[in-house]
């Protein structure tokens, strides 16, 4: 069977330099069952990170699992150029549970992919190359995400046929707004935006795409309303809304669920992927009709949609919805915040919990200061694993720890991963 060391050399010999792996003595996942993982070595791990947040409703559910199998017993593959019920079934339930009229939907393979697909149908639909995106964002590793991340670490290349210009929001620790309340930073963020507009822009823009809480940029969370408000100078503008919710889609946020409804706005494009496959491969889009019509050429997905993943879907998003799974992120959420926070209240060197639900993030700084201290988030990445719990980094410093639970987590689950965090930072000096 090997070892966690004798893959890593194979892992190292055939993936390129760019793909690397967490942790310093990185390891194996060989099987799940639940909210645990096993490596290859037999060691057992809570999964706080669940792949990303792609493993929503726990590893090897058993509904998802009997629907694969059931579906792999019949046919495996089909395409979109043909009439598959699993793949209509499914795109029926996310139409109407998007919140946007007439809503049209199309499968994808991944987030990248998702949201290259809007920029596509928003630039058609408003005949302009020119794109809003927010600073601090992140939308994949495609060539057109890479164009609209903002996000020195994870940005592969400048190159693009995109005129992009990056906006103020989410993120304000580090803003030039951090001092303001709620309100006072979302008005100074809406004349940014529309300073952005006409100082930065021909003005017929095409879009404006932002993530409601910023994933990979460690869970920048704006004030409720906050793209409401921008929205008002969107409209004036004819500028196109989309939400990308790769990370905050299927209730994870607890209070919605879609991480837009926080903001008394309904997206013109919505973008998803990760969890709704609970880790098979599943992403894809809704806009309303009128937008995806713009595209008269003929286009098809040879993987987006398939049975297979059509099927895994529909298991799903069933049992997050017949499980009130929402309501569970709600509540594990706030009991997660309640655990962490005296730690974090005591810790000089950590700058802030945020987060919605099950969707938390801790930043670490240098004490007394803003200044970012990437050696201490890995030093709590790595302290957490010791410990038996899987945590993910993040932030435009690496000083970022993302914590997200399973949206089916227990109140014990819970409990063992905040004594696992707690006990990491109050060792850490």
């Amino acid at each position: 069977m090997g070892t966690n060391a004798d893959l890593l050399k194979r892992y190292e010999a055939v993936l390129p330099g760019f793909v690397k792996p967490l942790y310093a003595e990185p390891i194996s996942i060989d099987r799940g069952e639940g909210g645990y993982i096993w490596d290859l070595e037999g060691d057992r791990y809570l999964d706080f990170f669940g792949g990303v947040l792609t493993t929503m409703i726990g590893h090897s559910n058993p509904e998802v699992v009997a629907a694969v199998q059931a579906q792999a017993a019949k046919v495996m593959h089909t395409s979109t150029l043909y009439l598959c019920e699993p793949m209509i079934e499914l795109a029926e339930e996310i139409a109407a549970a998007s919140g946007i009229p007439d809503a049209r939907v199309f499968f994808t393979t991944s987030g990248s992919e998702a949201n290259d697909t809007a920029i596509l149908l928003a630039t058609s639909f408003r005949k302009s190359n020119q794109v809003l995106a927010m600073r601090n964002s992140y939308h994949g590793r495609s060539f057109t995400a890479q164009a609209i991340t903002s996000h020195s670490s994870w940005s592969s290349t400048s190159l693009s046929g995109l005129s992009v210009n990056f906006v103020q929001g989410a993120y304000r620790l580090r803003s030039p707004f951090r001092s303001m309340d709620d309100a006072e930073f979302t008005e100074a963020c809406v004349d940014d935006l529309q300073q952005v507009i006409d100082m930065m822009t021909a003005g017929d823009v095409a879009c404006l795409i932002a993530e409601p809480i910023q994933g990979v940029g460690g869970f920048a969370t704006p004030p409720d309303g906050f793209f409401g408000s921008l929205q008002k100078v969107l409209s004036n503008h004819g500028i196109l809304f989309v939400s990308d919710e790769v990370q905050t889609g299927w209730g994870r946020t607890g209070e919605h669920f879609w991480g837009y409804q926080a903001h008394d706005i309904i997206p013109d494009i919505l973008t998803f992927a990760k969890g709704v496959g609970n880790g098979i491969t599943l992403a894809g889009i809704v806009a309303r009709a009128e937008i995806t019509d713009t595209i008269t050429a003929h286009s098809f997905s040879t993987f987006g949609g398939n049975p297979l993943s059509a099927s895994a879907g529909l298991a799903t998003l069933r049992y997050v919805k017949a499980n009130d799974l929402q309501g569970n992120a709600l509540a594990m959420g706030r009991r997660l915040v309640a655990g962490l926070q005296p730690a974090v209240d005591r810790t000089e060197w950590i700058a802030e919990l945020r987060g919605k639900g099950l969707m938390q993030a801790i930043e670490m700084v240098q004490p007394g200061t803003t200044e970012p201290d990437p050696g201490r988030a890995g030093a709590v990445l790595e302290g957490c694993k010791d410990r038996g719990l899987l945590v993910g980094k993040g932030g435009l410093y690496g000083n970022v720890i993302r914590i997200t639970p399973m949206l089916d987590v227990s109140a014990d689950e819970i409990d063992e991963g905040i004594a696992a965090l707690v006990g990491t930072i109050d060792s850490i000096h």
